[in-house]
């Protein structure tokens, strides 16, 4: 069964008995996809035996807030702890948040709680590293549970500015998780404009797995990986390392994959492109 420490990033082998779950542990499902197609959808057809379903747009969004906060804008802290609590997740539960692409969407979940000192975890692998069968229908639902509020940490998170300044800064990285061609701005078909922030390096998280496996590659990979696109150690000389994708949601598959890999302080920013974009006096890059 899983150790005290908890990881980002578990394995299955490491859930101890699958067949005899406690009650403390919730298996959260956040499929969620780009192409409109419905992860509720996704979810009933086939997931993980106990499971449960969390809408990214609805329970780890906000709403309400300009096109310059980006697609998927930060619940409130009281929102986010409503939602929590009405999905059966408590001050006490640990998290264990799988999707099908590897962490895209689910690690915006783990990223989330563990910022508010959460025991949370990604499933390394996703729902294809689960041993079949799965479970179908509308799957399980929790009673209601105390999920205390919390404030965003905001040593967490840079704004606009922030990120402009360390994207153009000689010891800053800003790392864009979103596809290559995205980045470059050879296509965009979701957002106000294509490319990227100037000075912004090209990041696409799914470079984190080994694409046999579709796991998270071990630290060491990851910390060289890491490393070649410019994010020093850990230490006082170390600029501002920021995480942006499309809209505050696969970055955190690389904050969590830069955990993984042991550096800390990595911040989001959280309206990315998609909040950078709609704003007219930003800057845009194209190219590599």
């Amino acid at each position: 069964m899983l150790q005290p420490e908890l990881g980002p990033i578990v394995d299955v082998d490491e859930l101890g008995d699958l067949g005899r779950l406690p009650d403390h542990l919730v298996i959260a499902d956040v499929r969620w996809y780009l192409d409109g197609r419905s992860g509720r959808a996704a979810y009933e057809a086939g997931h993980v035996p106990g499971a449960i379903y969390v809408d990214l747009d609805t329970a780890l969004a906000g709403h309400g807030h300009p096109a310059t906060a980006g697609r998927h804008p930060f619940p409130t802290p009281e929102q986010f702890a409503a939602s929590m609590s009405g999905l059966g997740i408590g001050d006490d539960s640990t998290v264990i948040a799988y999707d099908d692409s590897g962490g895209g969407t689910a690690g915006r979940l783990v990223w989330m709680l563990r910022i508010l000192g959460r025991r949370a975890a990604l499933l390394n692998g996703g729902l294809r590293a689960w041993p079949e069968p799965h479970e179908t229908g509308r799957g399980r639902m929790f009673a209601p549970a105390r999920f205390t509020t919390r404030p965003w940490p905001s040593d967490r998170f840079a704004d606009a500015d922030e990120s402009a300044r360390a994207a153009a800064s000689v010891d800053g990285v800003v790392l864009d998780a979103r596809s290559g061609d995205r980045f470059r701005g050879e296509s965009e078909s979701i957002d106000h404009r294509a490319g990227h922030i100037p000075g912004a390096t090209s990041a696409p998280w799914g470079a984190n797995l080994d694409p046999t496996t579709g796991r998270f590659h071990p630290a060491a990979q990851l910390r060289a990986h890491f490393a070649e696109l410019g994010v020093e150690p850990d230490g006082d000389e170390r600029g501002p390392l920021i995480c942006s994708c499309g809209s505050g949601v696969s970055a955190c598959a690389n904050l969590l994959g830069l955990e993984r890999a042991g550096f800390t302080g990595a911040r989001l920013f959280v309206a990315s492109w998609s909040g950078w974009s709609a704003d007219p006096d930003h800057p845009v890059a194209t190219g590599p």
